[in-house]
Parts: structure tokens; C-alpha cells; sequence
């Protein structure tokens, strides 16, 4: 059974979601997600670890964030959370920006991080110049600031997030989640996440990492995962076929046993709950 609760992170309230005991794993979301994203994880796990799915500030039942948002604030969320939980170290599971969110807490507090799972992800936008960002920014802020909303465009979005394998459950899915995203809030979270820069963090990992990438992930391509774990020594990256950019949830009985296989060999280098 998962209980919904919630912490502080200074002046905002945040929640979270929590089942069964153990090592403890904390899983993120990404920008167009919530903590339901990981319901086939914390189900397929939480027999042998503590699950945590957080909702990322300005995200499901968490308090929007005050303007304006630094992509560092999140890395702030996740040790406060970590110290309401009264642990140490804990494996992380991000996806997109949930990944970016992991190698920034990395780089800021290594010594709370057992275990890194980047899935679908990259290493941020240092390595992009200006007119890239932009490129990036234009056409997702566009239509938000004529007036529409994530629930208006998710139908549009579904067909780039998801891979050919991708059930008509997972659609719906999907439609849900993206279109429960706040305008506000996830303006800030586009205007964060090109500001990231982990070039420098990756190389000096000395942990265990695991990296997932879908074949058919059109918003961050394989190639983005091969340059993660060429640059973090010791990785291991893992493809799951003919999955998008949701992996954990095109896939999720494939995801769970990569990740679960993963987490068994390193389980003890986190805290227990």
C-alpha cells in the first residue's frame, strides 16, 4: 500500500508518495509528468525497497514555484526531502528531466547518492549555443503564451513522446498526465532545463549508473545516452526496443527488471527505511 505525504522545502509544500520498506529509491519525473508516472515501478518494487515518487515543485499535489525558478531549486527539494526522511543516501531514478535533476544533485551532494538510473535523458544544454536553446524554447512557449494550455497540446505531444509499441493504454496515460501540468509552473520548468550544464559533473561520477534509452526516443535520441556513458566511467547503458521517451511506461515489466536487476547488485549502498 503507497501513502500520499508531504514535506517542506523551504517556503513550499511538497509531496510525495511512499510504499513498502527498504533500501530507500526515490523516483522523478519528468517535465511533462507526475509521481503517477512511476506506479508500475513502485509496484514492481516496493516488495524489497522503500519507493518514493516525488511530485517535482509546480507538479501534481506540490505548490507551484516562486518565480523565478532556478533548475538548481530542485536539487534543493531533493535534499530536503531527504533529510525529512531522515536518510543519508538513497538511489535515484530520474527520467528526462527527473535524469537532469539526479546529475545535478550529483554534482552538489555526491555523498547522498548510492546508486544514479538516468533514463531518457541527457547532459544538459551547455554543449547547445543559443539558437539551439531557442529552437528548443520557441515552439513549446509559443502556443502557451497565445493562450493554450499542456491539456490543449497533449494530444499533439503523445505522438512524439511515444514509441511504436506504445498501447492504446499508454496513450491514455499520457493524456493524463500531460494534460494535469500547469501552464505556469512548466513555463519555468522550459526555461530551467536549458540552462543545465553537466559536462564537466559527468567524468568525476564514482558510483554505479545505470543508463535507459528507448530505440525510437525522438526527443532525446540514443545518441544522448551513449554521450552520458561514455563520459561516466564504469556505466551501463541498456536499450529497451521500440520505446519513446517514456520507457518506464511504454515498457514497464521490461524497465522494471533492468532497473531491479540493477538496484539488487548495489541495494546496500542506500539507506533503509
Amino acid at each position: 500500500m503507497r501513502v500520499l505525504r508531504h514535506y517542506r522545502s523551504g517556503a513550499l509544500k511538497l509531496a510525495y508518495e511512499r510504499g513498502g520498506t527498504g533500501p530507500v529509491v526515490i523516483f522523478m519525473h519528468g517535465i511533462g509528468g507526475n509521481r503517477t508516472n512511476w506506479d508500475e515501478q513502485q509496484t514492481g518494487l516496493s516488495n524489497r525497497y522503500c519507493t518514493i515518487a516525488w511530485d517535482a515543485r509546480g507538479y501534481g499535489d506540490s505548490d507551484d514555484p516562486v518565480e523565478p525558478l532556478k533548475f538548481s531549486d530542485f536539487a534543493d527539494d531533493l535534499n530536503a526531502l531527504l533529510d525529512h526522511l531522515g536518510v543519508r543516501s538513497a538511489h535515484l531514478v530520474g527520467l528526462s528531466m527527473g535524469g537532469m535533476i539526479a546529475q545535478d544533485f550529483y554534482g552538489r551532494h555526491a555523498d547522498r547518492v548510492a546508486t544514479l538510473t538516468l533514463a531518457d535523458t541527457s547532459q544538459g544544454f551547455g554543449a547547445a549555443g543559443e539558437a539551439d536553446r531557442q529552437e528548443f524554447l520557441a515552439p513549446r512557449l509559443k502556443p502557451l503564451q497565445e493562450g493554450l494550455t499542456p491539456a490543449d497540446l497533449a494530444p499533439k505531444m503523445i505522438t512524439v513522446l511515444t514509441g511504436s509499441k506504445a498501447t492504446e493504454d499508454v496513450r491514455r496515460r499520457l493524456l493524463a498526465s500531460l494534460s494535469a501540468v500547469r501552464t505556469g509552473p512548466y513555463i519555468q520548468a522550459l526555461k530551467a532545463v536549458v540552462t543545465t550544464d553537466f559536462r564537466a559533473i559527468l567524468p568525476e561520477i564514482n558510483l554505479p549508473v545505470l543508463i535507459i534509452a528507448g530505440t525510437e526516443d525522438k526527443v532525446l535520441p540514443v545518441s544522448e545516452s551513449r554521450i552520458l556513458a561514455d563520459a561516466i566511467p564504469g556505466s551501463e547503458l541498456t536499450l529497451i526496443e521500440g520505446a519513446g521517451h517514456l520507457t518506464n511506461i511504454e515498457a514497464p515489466g521490461l524497465f522494471n527488471t533492468i532497473l531491479g536487476d540493477f538496484l539488487d547488485r548495489h541495494a546496500s549502498r542506500a539507506d533503509k527505511l
